[in-house]
């Protein structure tokens, strides 16, 4: 794990100008040996988006970001502190650290849900017709966050789905103890993975709403909207 940018540890305030948010973005790679892993079609630009959104409106902003290739001018402001990771537990690890000092969190990573047993230490050669590799599950980092929530705390999550979404996503809100969770469809041409674009409902115990399909940013301004709504409550 690495962090660049600033040090800053920010501390809690009440207001929503200035308040202290915790964004996770982009995949986690689990490796398998040292030129093989387990990854995903997360670019990133939903989270970094929102991150861009959260800095326009003088927010004070923790962005864990696994591995992309996106460059963002974002990564050098002076109210951003990045932290970069690779796998699952080194998100995770980030985040049980970060989010105790945060007004509220937004859980935009395409995070794996499993990981090899084992590292091979060296790479795995071609033998027979067969690879068979052991997974065991990752720390699932919205149910830790949502554990340790405080009252005076926010948590926002993401649910992409293929089936059953609206049923899928409410769900993963209340195991996930979110106050809100953003759904998008796979079902939905020009939403998910890699588009510039995506098509988002926003969903909480007790609204939800539609939104046409938007620029990655345009969607941002939607869920920070969202997100300002309840800080001013905290």
């Amino acid at each position: 794990m690495t962090i660049s940018n600033n040090n800053n540890s920010f501390p809690l305030e009440g207001e929503p100008k200035g308040a202290h948010i915790l964004i996770t973005a982009g995949p986690t790679y689990e490796k398998i040996d040292p030129v093989r892993f387990i990854g995903n079609y997360s670019s990133g630009k939903m989270g970094i988006a929102l991150a861009e959104e959260c800095l326009n409106r003088r927010m004070q902003v923790e962005l864990v970001l696994g591995p992309v290739t996106i460059q963002s001018p974002i990564f050098t402001h002076p109210s951003l502190h990045l932290t970069n990771v690779e796998s699952a537990q080194q998100m995770y690890e980030a985040c049980m650290d970060i989010y105790p000092r945060m007004n509220a969190a937004i859980l935009c990573a395409a995070v794996a849900d499993f990981t090899p047993e084992t590292v091979a230490p060296n790479k795995i050669k071609r033998k027979g017709d067969e690879l068979i590799i052991r997974l065991k599950p990752t720390k699932d980092i919205a149910a830790a966050l949502g554990k340790i929530k405080t009252d005076n705390q926010l948590l926002v999550g993401f649910a992409l789905e293929t089936n059953d979404e609206e049923t899928n996503a409410q769900d993963k809100m209340k195991r996930k103890n979110f106050d809100f969770i953003v759904l998008n469809s796979l079902n939905d041409q020009g939403a998910g993975f890699r588009h510039d674009t995506n098509k988002i409902t926003i969903i909480s115990q007790t609204s939800k709403t539609e939104y046409p399909l938007k620029e990655k940013k345009a969607c941002a301004v939607d869920i920070i909207d969202e997100l300002e709504k309840l800080l001013t409550k905290c």
